[in-house]
């Protein structure tokens, strides 16, 4: 029987959670890097053993850990993140400019088909190269000297680039999103980039159709279908089937579509989950009741799913890299809150068991089915 494994960041240090297949009793090691923020811990999907963590704190720095042994132990790679090139500036809200800076990793990407290559998302927005599995790093800078990145603007979070997603049809196409800046995608592997954000509206914005400046929480995409994106957008969920050429609205009868997470079935690839919550000022579930909505419309007809999930005096959020979904053929949802609650579901959704708990606030999730 297959096994699972889950890779938890928190701000607190990294989890390792592990079960059979069924999924229902769980061990937890760790914390690995305790007192430290994790902001993402994710696996290579050529060398399942080999996995990295971003170590992040306001009074340390920033690290980038390894392991090569499923977590057992860890050792610390490069860390010089240098961005290429003459520094350039970016706006802040009140539109004075500001150098850019290097802050932390949000996000690591491994790749799909190298188990030597990684790319790394940070703050301040700019996306990061690995060939020798993190032991050095070459910034793509083409994103960020983007003719529209003086106008770029930091969201709640940071001026954070969050989210990368690798076309496994085409190694030359990636895709990345930035708050407060958009969505925008390569087709030559880095070298340049285009904004794809036509159809998004922002009503904060000055101009609410603006080519850039609007704040992607997450981006997901399903395998088998590369040119269909689907995103949790600061409101708004949305959905592109020309690879971001375009985008649509499909928040259809949610209660609310302010969230963070948002992410895709395995086996289906119409099939959706967001955790919506009440509004950009109160981060937490609409009248106290943690909801995962599903659709198996692609976005346009939403059911909730609370069998399992507290629903009274529930107030945690969900955040952008906290959900992860597993590929056995019963698939597996997972997903992370502010109050350190892990829940797992083994039937996509449709009844939900408590993991783990007590955990500090988890930052991200990610998923391993291993043999």
């Amino acid at each position: 029987m297959s096994r699972i494994r889950l890779l938890v960041g928190t701000k607190k240090g990294a989890f390792i959670m592990t079960a059979d297949g069924a999924r229902e009793d769980w061990s937890i090691s760790g914390p690995f890097f305790p007192g430290w923020e994790i902001y993402h811990v994710k696996a290579s999907p050529v060398n399942p053993d080999r996995i990295y963590a971003s170590q992040s704190s306001g009074w340390f720095g920033q690290l980038i850990q390894r392991s090569d042994d499923g977590g057992v132990t860890w050792n610390a790679v490069g860390n010089d993140f240098q961005y290429d090139g003459v520094p350039g500036t970016h706006q802040n809200f009140d539109g004075t400019k500001q150098p850019w800076a290097f802050k932390r990793v949000w996000h690591l990407e491994p790749s799909l088909t190298c188990a030597e290559t990684v790319y790394a998302g940070v703050e301040d927005a700019a996306l990061f190269k690995s060939s020798d599995a993190g032991a050095s790093w070459q910034e793509l800078s083409g994103l960020r000297r983007h003719e529209t990145g003086s106008a770029w603007q930091p969201g709640a979070g940071g001026m954070c680039l969050h989210t990368i997603i690798l076309d496994p049809t085409n190694p030359d196409r990636m895709f990345i999103a930035i708050s407060a800046a958009g969505a925008f995608r390569t087709d030559d592997a880095g070298q340049s980039w285009r904004p794809i954000n036509r159809g998004l509206v922002s009503s904060f914005m000055p101009d609410p159709h603006a080519e850039i400046g609007h704040c992607v929480h997450h981006i997901a995409m399903h395998p088998a279908r590369p040119n269909s994106l689907f995103m949790q957008k600061h409101w708004d969920i949305m959905r592109s089937d020309d690879a971001g050429d375009s985008w649509f609205e499909v928040s259809g009868n949610l209660p609310t579509d302010f969230g963070f997470v948002i992410d895709v079935h395995a086996h289906e690839p119409e099939t959706l989950y967001v955790v919506p919550i009440k509004s950009d000022t109160e981060h937490f579930p609409l009248d106290g009741k943690l909801q995962v909505f599903r659709s198996r419309s692609g976005g346009h007809d939403w059911e909730p799913l609370v069998n399992g999930l507290p629903q009274e005096n529930c107030y945690v959020n969900v955040l952008r890299d906290a959900m992860a979904i597993d590929r056995m053929e019963s698939c597996g949802i997972y997903f992370g809150t502010t109050g350190g609650q892990v829940y797992v579901s083994a039937d996509s959704g449709d009844h939900w068991q408590t993991a783990a708990q007590n955990l500090p606030a988890v930052l991200s999730i990610e998923v391993q089915t291993l043999p």
